[in-house]
């Protein structure tokens, strides 16, 4: 199955789309809606996951194993240069919480709660304590057969956002919000691509549309509505309309777009760290306030991907070609390896 090019582009745009509000909020700026880039993330995660692994054998360890080697290394690394900037400049950081028991709690993605969630010291990273409880819930099902894996999960989510409301304060009570559903709707969706599903290029491109609409018309709707049904259900819009548009009616890439979806996790990961030392520049070379914004974000994301470049692809690189080694996958003829890579959407 080759590239899912309009995953790349959500992924790259949701990755921005948070920049933007960091910055936005920052500047006490409009653009709240911005932090439903994590929402949109969600949805493709769901999706992501089913799609690389129907078909295959099941094998939950690998599964853990490339979640981790993909995910903890450069938090880590981000957690650890993040915490001594915090130390060097301690006003700069004015919302962090550093101290050692969130320093550690943050690395195994247990950080302390804060008004009534995760709270790591990398402030966005709280969304990888909800991304590695459904990496473990989707590594339990791997046991199962495709059919009986799907009910499962799907069940698994719902009855974990029931329960929400019958447990007590704590991360029991955190981790069972509702936004974990938006990992099953990437489910249901991933579940329909590898069903070869299609809907007409005009009613796909109609939910994505919709789903746009409805993530600006939020700017506009009251705060108490629940997450999941103020951003998680345009999210769910935005991602199966892009998908089945693409089915439809398959494109060329355009390479830049493509990079900022390759880059998108390092750009969200390393942002709030260089917002705060492009807004230090701004204000030290005098910088006029309302050129300020828009300069940080361009700054910020130009340089979160060029250290995709220069940390996460290697590093990347490396840990999967050392695991694969272990696994005895560098011994599949080179045809074998490139039709392997070429089935999954990301890596």
């Amino acid at each position: 199955m080759a590239n899912i090019h309009s995953i790349q582009y959500l992924r790259g745009l949701a990755a921005l789309a948070v920049v933007c509000f960091h910055v936005s909020e920052a500047f006490s700026g409009p653009f709240s809606v911005g932090a439903a880039g994590v929402d949109v993330f969600f949805v493709i995660s769901g999706f992501i996951m089913w799609v690389t692994t129907s078909g295959r054998p099941p094998d939950p360890l690998r599964f853990i194993g490339r979640r981790i080697t993909r995910i903890v290394p450069l938090y880590w690394i981000v957690t650890m240069l993040t915490s001594v900037a915090i130390l060097l400049r301690p006003r700069f950081f004015y919302d962090h919480v550093l101290n050692v028991l969130n320093f550690f709690g943050s690395l195994f993605f247990v950080p302390v709660l804060e008004k009534g969630m995760p709270h790591p010291v990398v402030l966005q990273g709280w969304t990888l304590t909800y991304e590695m409880m459904f990496y473990l819930l989707f590594a339990l099902t791997l046991v199962l057969d495709e059919r009986r894996r799907f009910g499962a999960l799907i069940g698994l989510l719902v009855a974990l956002s029931a329960l929400h409301f019958l447990l007590p304060a704590g991360y029991a009570r955190v981790l069972t919000r509702s936004l974990v559903l938006e990992f099953a709707a990437g489910v249901v969706i991933g579940r329909l691509w590898m069903e070869d599903f299609r809907l007409p290029l005009k009613v796909a491109l109609a939910l994505l549309c919709a789903g746009f609409l409805l993530l600006a018309a939020t700017e506009f709707v009251g705060s108490e509505v629940t997450r999941v049904l103020r951003w998680g259900v345009p999210a769910t819009l935005i991602v199966a309309g892009a998908v089945f548009a693409e089915r439809a009616r398959p494109f060329e890439p355009v390479r830049l777009f493509t990079f900022l979806g390759e880059a998108s996790y390092s750009i969200y990961l390393w942002h709030v760290l260089v917002v705060v030392a492009m807004t230090a520049l701004a204000l030290t070379l005098h910088v006029p306030a309302k050129l300020q914004p828009a300069l940080i974000i361009f700054a910020s994301a130009t340089l979160s991907a060029l250290l995709y470049l220069a940390i996460e692809k290697p590093l990347i690189r490396l840990l999967h070609s050392t695991g694969s080694r272990k696994a005895g996958h560098a011994k599949l003829p080179a045809q074998a390896q490139s039709k392997e890579r070429s089935r999954a959407p990301v890596a």
